[in-house]
């Protein structure tokens, strides 16, 4: 019989399908399984019970098999970056008023710049230290006037954090905070509806992206002072990418096309500027990576990699963020796989972890991939490593 405390695997399979923001047909096809497949497994009615189906289903979840075979609940076994974002969890729950004898609203935007440039050389656990007080002292701070910067800056940095992290229906809420403190304020506004759009994204609701996004560029549209905003094109670009990627997840390639064609054109126009601020990159090398991952969204893999190359061999490549860059070839890593080509993603990986460690090491998305090379065969000796940094095994 099953003890008291132990987690049946379908539950524990559901709940880590869950926080990845995967439907049941999305993670049936990753798996080759059908979604009435993945319900039964889920509710219980069938078992799981071969090993070869379960290191299947783990290497889609990003996480060993042992995680699903343990008889012990998944909270006896946290991590550091679980209990951080616990904490995290912990800070966007409450509801503190403000105080008049918080930290000064100058000293709360510094510190958020300084966690966002943590964030930008891809150091997510110093993030994830920082966001838990930074939330609570930014919330505390009078929510009017230029105090509303910094909270829109932390709501946002905590939002894409926790998507990144795999934590999307929790970066959703961070996000919509931010939309809130963001009222009235077309830029702020605009930044905020960056941050909602990837949370959405990674939660399958692409229309609703695509909408937030674009409602936000044309709010911008609309203000007289656009001109003299301190992104200039860069925010506006920006949200189009933001656009494109959610049109493409839903399989609108008329619309992504669309799209992007428009961020061509506004990158073009202001020649080889490039605009790096909070979360917020755009250039002609931004451009052309949102396009190879656009193409990797509606399945033409070997133009997503053609894309990539040139972008990575261009000299914009490494004025782009570590983080950007990294967590760029985590994605495209994927692409390498679907064109039947490990050695490609494995070299993909390690390019990341050099530029990023945390952006192999933390991210589900990151996991899933390496798993899936070690499962294709012998691999070199260098990403035999990494997996054996972040657990995985092949058997």
């Amino acid at each position: 019989m099953r003890g008291r405390g132990e987690v049946p695997i379908g539950r524990r399979m559901a709940e880590l399908r869950a926080r990845r923001g995967m439907s049941q047909q999305v993670f049936a096809d990753r798996i080759g399984r059908s979604k009435s497949w993945v319900d039964k497994v889920e509710r219980g009615v069938r078992t799981l019970d071969r090993l070869s189906v379960i290191e299947t289903v783990a290497g889609a979840l990003g996480v060993a098999p042992t995680i699903l075979l343990t008889d012990k609940p998944r909270r006896e076994g946290v991590t550091d970056t679980e209990a951080a974002v616990e904490r995290i969890r912990a800070a966007l729950a409450r509801h503190d008023p403000p105080d008049a004898d918080g930290p000064p609203v100058r000293q709360l935007d510094d510190q958020a710049g300084y966690a966002w440039a943590a964030y930008r050389k891809g150091h997510h656990p110093q993030v994830l230290r920082a966001l838990p007080d930074l939330l609570t002292a930014t919330r505390q701070a009078n929510h009017t006037g230029t105090a509303a910067d910094p909270l829109v800056r932390v709501y946002r940095l905590a939002a894409q954090t926790l998507v990144k992290l795999g934590e999307p229906h929790l970066g959703l809420l961070a996000a919509d905070r931010a939309m809130i403190a963001a009222t009235g304020d077309p830029h702020r506004t605009g930044l905020a509806a960056v941050s909602l759009a990837q949370a959405l994204r990674a939660l399958r609701r692409g229309r609703l992206a695509k909408a937030a996004a674009l409602s936000a560029v044309h709010q911008i549209d609309l203000t007289p002072s656009r001109a003299v905003l301190p992104d200039g094109p860069g925010l506006t670009g920006t949200l189009l990418i933001e656009a494109a990627l959610a049109a493409a997840t839903c399989g609108d390639a008329a619309t992504a096309h669309g799209l992007t064609e428009r961020a061509v054109d506004l990158a073009a126009a202001h020649g080889n500027w490039q605009y790096d601020g909070d979360g917020v990159a755009f250039g002609p090398v931004a451009v052309t990576l949102a396009r190879a991952l656009v193409a990797t969204h509606l399945g033409d893999h070997h133009h997503a990699v053609t894309l990539h190359r040139h972008a990575a061999n261009g000299e914009g490549w490494h004025r782009l963020p570590a983080e950007h860059r990294a967590a760029h070839l985590v994605d495209i890593a994927r692409a390498h796989l679907d064109l039947g080509d490990p050695a490609a993603a494995g070299r993909a990986l390690l390019t990341a972890d050099r530029l990023a460690p945390a952006e192999t090491r933390t991210r589900p998305a990151a996991r899933a991939t390496l798993t899936t090379i070690l499962r294709t065969g012998p691999t070199w000796a260098d990403v035999t490593r990494l997996a054996a940094v972040l657990g995985l095994t092949r058997q």
